[in-house]
């Protein structure tokens, strides 16, 4: 668990150099399930509950309005449990 907290601060401290496996990484082990629609879509979706994320794929980074998205509904699940 201590590498998913490093990781979480890493994607705080500077959202605009985060991988698509990282962020996939720590959505997925904080419980968020990820699908990805048909069609040869290149987003990807993550829901848990009521909350949900839409992330397109993109390489090298994920632009910062995914991240501070996907930060604020990570912080909302903690809250919630």
């Amino acid at each position: 668990m201590g590498n998913l907290k490093k990781l979480l601060e890493k994607i705080k401290r500077n959202p605009k150099t985060v991988r698509f496996d990282e962020l996939d990484l720590v959505l997925r082990r904080a419980g968020f399930e990820r699908s990805q629609p048909g069609g040869g879509s290149s987003h990807y979706v993550y829901r848990k509950g009521k909350l949900k994320l839409v992330v397109p794929y993109r390489q090298p980074y994920i632009l910062v309005a995914y991240i501070k998205r996907a930060i604020k509904l990570l912080e909302e699940a903690q809250e919630d449990e």
